[in-house]
């Protein structure tokens, strides 16, 4: 059975679609472990109601980005896992991270992935008069927020919009679109060639 480990920093709202779908869904896959780089951090509760093992890697201990990523390795890797997906973990992870988990590291951002990478990209899209917003499944690479793509979600920006409205309609999306995503990585039904992921079995890597 793969195991999946879950990088939080806040709720975790994403961790919870994961973990639930994981359970209903009949995936041949678990939730090995939950870990988040504060304490605090409410998502861990979630994962222990749910009997998953959970561990805190606090960011502020350590010296350096590499003491700090170094020291969270060893703390995934303690779970063996086969899939890394971060679900609202708000650090930037060194090049010696990401490419120890190449291939098994995924990341939700919400945005329609090349458009408005970074911060505060509901407020972006909105300035930028875009017509369509969205969230972006992809495997994670050393440059911020450009990996392959895996799959994406979207939705109509309102005229009324706000940045926060839009943000809860896009997280909504991204409730489906991420589970979904990591059970197609677990169940091995992707495949990348070039820098682009194809579903081996043609099921659409957009949700509208």
């Amino acid at each position: 059975m793969k195991r999946i480990v879950i990088l939080i920093s806040g709720r975790g709202s994403n961790m919870e679609a994961i973990v639930r779908a994981c359970a209903t869904e009949g995936w041949t896959a678990r939730v090995a472990a939950v870990v988040a780089n504060r304490a605090d951090a409410a998502g861990l509760e979630f994962a222990r109601q749910h009997g998953i093992a959970t561990a805190v890697v606090d960011h502020t201990a350590f010296e350096s980005r590499a003491a700090f990523d170094a020291e969270l390795a060893r703390a995934i890797e303690a779970h063996t896992p086969d899939v890394v997906a971060l679900a609202g973990f708000m650090r930037i992870l060194t090049d010696e991270f990401v490419e120890r988990f190449e291939g098994r590291l995924i990341n939700v951002h919400p945005s329609l992935l090349p458009a408005f990478p970074g911060l505060h990209t509901h407020r972006r899209a909105i300035e930028a008069g875009c017509k369509l917003a969205g969230a972006t499944v992809h495997f994670v690479t050393p440059a911020l927020d450009h990996g392959p793509i895996i799959a994406q979600a979207v939705v109509p920006v309102l005229a009324a919009d706000t940045p926060e409205s839009l943000a809860a309609r896009v997280l909504e999306r991204e409730h489906v679109l991420y589970p979904r995503a990591v059970r197609w990585l677990v169940h091995g039904l992707l495949r990348t060639s070039h820098g682009i992921v194809t579903h081996t079995k043609g099921e659409p890597q957009l949700l509208r």
